[in-house]
């Protein structure tokens, strides 16, 4: 069985078992979260498709970590000014790993 869930803005097809990194949660570690915006369900040939979310199915992860990404750095310059602006960016996500579907 698969689905494909809203969290962060952005949007993931799941299956149970899988490990995924997200936009950062408001979770411990250790805990679980579940999705209730899903849209879209399926096992097989059947699917079920939402107007906009699928009517009772959620989706239930367990936190695996919180943490960082790699720093990336943002340079920006203007020629013949002498001007130069550099920053560097860690995005937070939250580890995720789906527990069961409920559709």
């Amino acid at each position: 069985m698969y689905a494909v869930i809203v969290t962060g803005g952005k949007q993931y097809k799941v299956s149970e078992g899988d490990t995924l990194f997200v936009e950062k949660l408001e979770a411990e570690e250790g805990t679980e979260v579940t999705f209730d915006r899903v849209l879209l369900t399926g096992e097989g040939e059947a699917v079920t498709v939402g107007a906009p979310t699928v009517e009772g199915a959620t989706v239930t992860a367990k936190v695996v970590k919180n943490g960082k990404a790699k720093k990336i750095y943002v340079f920006k310059m203007k020629r013949k000014k002498n001007e130069r602006k550099k920053r560097g960016h860690r995005q937070p996500y939250t580890k995720v790993e789906i527990v069961k579907i409920n559709a």
